[in-house]
């Protein structure tokens, strides 16, 4: 067991992938917290986590008591910005969930007020650690696609009445988003990630097709344009039926051609090269992943990089910036559809909560 003490905020849906993650890199997991305590009180029982770990309904009082080095935010979108300001001001190192905030002045605050501190921020993007993300990253960064043309995202999943029932934030504008800020982000982040990062331009359309019952969006197209000439086209919905469909990301460039698949990204389904460096087959075969569900393998090697990011005092794998980029992209997917604009980037303000009543 290493050193650190850890504590997660927010008992949902995703926690346990957090818990699981935080086990397997022997944290000490000193506290839970949850305004629930029922779900706390399944976490303990799931996972056999030992009788004296705290259970608390309040985190500010789990922080001063507690004095966790590593802090997980799994709550409601909507409140991970203040809950992370006020864990930096605690001086917990931090693993945020996707995304990193609903606002991008409270994402700001974040990245500025985690270096003053000297804390260690981590967006909850795992599926960058996909081994198939990994073996794309390493080809990018190697120049192997020669000038990147284009890429896209499609996240083609469904959801209905009930997983917007199990939380009644989910759908909100005030503390969620919609397909694109929830569903997609991952898919979204992975795109920006791998075509450049800078963008110049982004135009969106969106709507609410299916789900009558939320107030944000369960279909997304975009197009983006990138600082270095390349494009990316972006398709989100969770109108699929009957099931999740696909996740998928190509990346087109003048001397290859790769595609990711799967439920989300585990697999590798396209890998054409002008080097012939490798073997397509041998490629597919060797990074593949077959996960459970949609959150894949990516949050242990996530918290293992963390982890170490702290006691070797570096940034992380994927930061807060990170976090806020993907958030940024969202937002101006959304601002080019309710506006009917083409946007420019960079923002530098904005919020889901400036969409209230768009459909």
């Amino acid at each position: 067991m290493t050193n650190l003490k850890y504590a997660l905020i927010g008992c949902g849906r995703i926690s346990p992938n957090h818990i699981s993650a935080a086990l397997s890199n022997n944290l000490k997991i000193v506290a839970l917290c949850d305004i629930d305590q029922e779900k706390m009180d399944q976490i303990v029982m799931d996972f056999h986590l030992p009788q004296d770990v705290k259970k608390y309904v309040n985190y500010g009082e789990m922080l001063t008591i507690e004095k966790p080095d590593l802090v997980a935010i799994c709550t409601e979108s909507g409140n991970h910005g203040q809950i992370a300001l006020d864990s930096i001001d605690a001086g917990c190192h931090l693993i945020i969930e996707k995304p990193i905030s609903l606002s991008l002045e409270e994402a700001d605050q974040i990245i500025k007020k985690s270096k003053e501190k000297n804390v260690k921020v981590s967006a909850c993007h795992q599926n960058r650690f996909n081994k198939s993300v990994q073996k794309l990253r390493e080809a990018v960064e190697g120049g192997r696609f020669g000038r990147l043309l284009h890429g896209t995202a499609h996240i083609r999943w469904n959801r209905g009445r009930d997983y917007y029932n199990q939380a009644p934030w989910r759908g909100t504008w005030s503390q969620d988003g919609g397909a694109l800020m929830n569903q997609c982000i991952h898919n979204i982040d992975l795109l920006r990630w791998m075509m450049g990062e800078e963008i110049e331009e982004v135009v969106g359309l969106t709507d609410n097709l299916m789900h009558g019952y939320i107030e944000a969006e369960d279909f997304g197209v975009a197009l983006v344009k990138f600082k270095n000439g390349s494009y990316g086209l972006i398709e989100g919905t969770t109108n699929i039926y009957p099931r999740n469909l696909e996740e998928t990301l190509y990346i087109f460039g003048e001397k290859g051609t790769a595609k990711l698949g799967g439920k989300s990204v585990n697999l590798i389904e396209e890998w054409m090269f002008a080097d012939k460096l490798d073997d397509p087959q041998q490629i597919k075969s060797t990074y593949y992943e077959n996960p459970p569900n949609v959150y894949g393998f990516g949050h242990t090697p996530l918290y293992e990089d963390v982890i170490d990011a702290i006691v070797s005092d570096r940034e992380p794998y994927v930061t807060a910036l990170d976090g806020r980029r993907a958030l940024e992209l969202v937002l101006a997917i959304y601002h080019s559809s309710f506006k009917k604009e083409i946007v420019k980037l960079p923002l530098h303000k904005g919020s889901t909560v400036d969409f209230k009543g768009m459909f």
